[in-house]
């Protein structure tokens, strides 16, 4: 396999900061996948290397790989100790069978009393960096999920253990950094590492919330104080790398906006200190509280680090917003997928437009028949089943018994507006009945943005598939005010529209100020 140099450049006058990123975690999403995607994407990888060795942390090193995974040529990130690979731990495979052996032990038999350490061998092939303490076997998962915080004490430490899939089991690590006793590092001491490393201040400020959040979660989980909560000291070394990796790259970028695809979490059961627990993973489904997510694929897929990072910076779930494509970026996992290529990928492109809210996929279908209603009567039916929230009114043509000549009136409603709108029917229409039923939907990401035409500014809606822009259309009533204003057909008028529209698309998009990170809003309850 040809090998990718460190970093690959964006195009030459390509400037990828300040634009908008995208995730698209249809085989999970962990912290090293994260840090590798970015990079692969365009991201300086000495950004990365700066940022985990401000750090601090003696013997911490990291480096990047080319992986092929699949189809795809990603990049893999490695994190070492002295120069030798962390090891992340075997993802668990699957569901109900016996846990998952290590140097001839039972994956939990280096410490029984470990709380919730999932020490799963995750199906990814992705190194997870499982929150505070999880192995990130990038999707390989191994992920001890018996460590965080765990108020238990740790052969007389009193330390609490790293959290689910961060927590690397000490029989996995030989190297010099952390052989021998069974070190914590808990959450306090990783706030202060980040507190005092001349780190930049929103990589610093983003790195302090995802950790935040992954403590936040393990103290709820286990009725732990958040200061008591502990990162295994070989799972934490990992977490460091990931979290601060993750920050650093994405503080560069400076995006304007991140958006993300639904989490796809896996199926099956994790392997714990007390017994199997299902997938998603507390501490992952926690993190994900209020997020789209999809159950399938092998094992566990997304990371209690990965989950983590979503909840951090995601602004909305859905398609990618119509955009201009500037980079791509693949991050692998560590292991190959039965039935999927274990990537992350990351997409980075200037958008058009403003992105407007993207509808649910699951609506309601309200309709009724109706013979007995004027023209004028159906219109002020319309109207209502509008104001009442209907996301589209329409009216189809039939036949009754009898020949009876009739209209088939149909709403699409979101399902908390339905009532609204069966109430609109009921009061504005003859009928007395109203069938429901509910249907799945497929729709485009959209955007609205403003064009210039010979007699004024108009409204266009943009449209797009993949990120690519594939059409934009005027706002008829726009283009109606500005005929009336100039006194010329509305034809016109939108001739001249829909051409500047289409220009749009094809153009270099508006200069657009990026976002500060560090202010952006809490998330998952933060």
């Amino acid at each position: 396999m040809k090998r990718r140099p460190p970093s690959k450049p964006a195009a030459p006058g390509v400037d990828l900061r300040g634009q908008h990123v995208h995730f698209d975690p249809v085989s999970g999403i962990a912290g090293d996948m994260t840090v590798a995607a970015l990079v692969d994407a365009g991201v300086p990888a000495q950004v990365v290397e700066d940022a985990v060795a401000a750090m601090g942390v003696q013997g911490l090193h990291v480096r990047f790989e080319a992986r092929r995974r699949g189809a795809f040529l990603g990049r893999g990130f490695v994190v070492e100790t002295d120069g030798a690979p962390a090891p992340r731990p075997n993802k668990a495979r699957a569901s109900g069978g016996a846990a998952p052996r290590r140097n001839g032990r039972a994956a939990n038999a280096h410490d029984p009393h470990h709380t919730d350490h999932h020490s799963h061998d995750h199906a990814h092939g992705h190194d997870h960096e499982h929150g505070p303490g999880h192995d990130h076997e990038g999707h390989g998962h191994g992920h001890d999920h018996d460590g965080h915080g765990h108020g238990h004490d740790h052969d007389g430490h009193g330390h609490d253990h790293p959290s689910e899939q961060d927590a690397r089991p000490v029989a996995r690590r030989s190297a010099p950094a952390v052989r021998g006793a069974h070190v914590h590092r808990d959450y306090a001491d990783i706030r202060r590492l980040l507190r005092r490393a001349p780190l930049d201040g929103e990589a610093r400020a983003l790195a302090e919330d995802i950790f935040a959040r992954l403590a936040d979660v393990e103290a709820a989980l286990h009725g732990t104080p958040v200061e008591r909560v502990t990162f295994h000291e070989v799972g934490a070394w990992d977490s460091i790398a990931d979290v601060v990796g993750a920050s650093a790259a994405i503080a560069w970028l400076a995006p304007l906006s991140i958006g993300s695809g639904t989490p796809v979490v896996g199926t099956g059961t994790v392997r714990t200190a007390h017994g199997p627990v299902p997938v998603p993973a507390p501490a992952t489904a926690a993190l994900l509280e209020g997020m789209p997510m999809r159950c399938e694929g092998q094992g566990e897929l997304t990371t209690p680090t990965g989950a983590a990072i979503l909840a951090a910076v995601v602004d909305a779930f859905g398609p990618p917003p119509p955009m201009r494509l500037t980079a791509v970026g693949y991050g692998a996992g560590t292991r190959e997928l039965d039935d999927r290529a274990n990537v992350l990928r990351v997409l980075v492109g200037a958008p058009i437009g403003q992105a407007m809210e993207q509808g649910s996929p699951d609506v309601l279908l309200l309709e009724a028949n109706i013979d007995d209603m004027s023209g004028q009567l159906l219109a002020a039916l319309f109207e209502a089943l509008f104001a009442a929230g209907a996301l589209d009114v329409w009216s189809t043509p039939i036949f009754m018994k009898k020949g009876r000549p009739a209209q088939q009136v149909s709403a699409l409603a979101d399902p908390v507006i339905a009532p609204h709108v069966q109430r609109a029917f009921f009061l504005n229409a003859t009928t007395l009945g109203v069938r429901v039923r509910p249907v799945h939907r497929a729709t485009l990401a959209r955007s609205s943005a403003e064009v210039e035409t010979p007699h004024g500014r108009v409204r266009v809606k943009v449209a797009g598939l993949d990120g690519a822009p594939i059409g934009a259309e005027p706002e008829f009533d726009d283009c109606r005010r500005r005929a009336e204003a100039a006194g010329v057909p509305v034809r016109r008028v939108w001739a001249a529209a829909l051409a500047a529209a289409n220009a749009l698309v094809t153009t270099q998009a508006p200069d657009a100020a990026p976002v500060s990170r560090s202010r952006r809003p809490k998330r998952g309850g933060r």
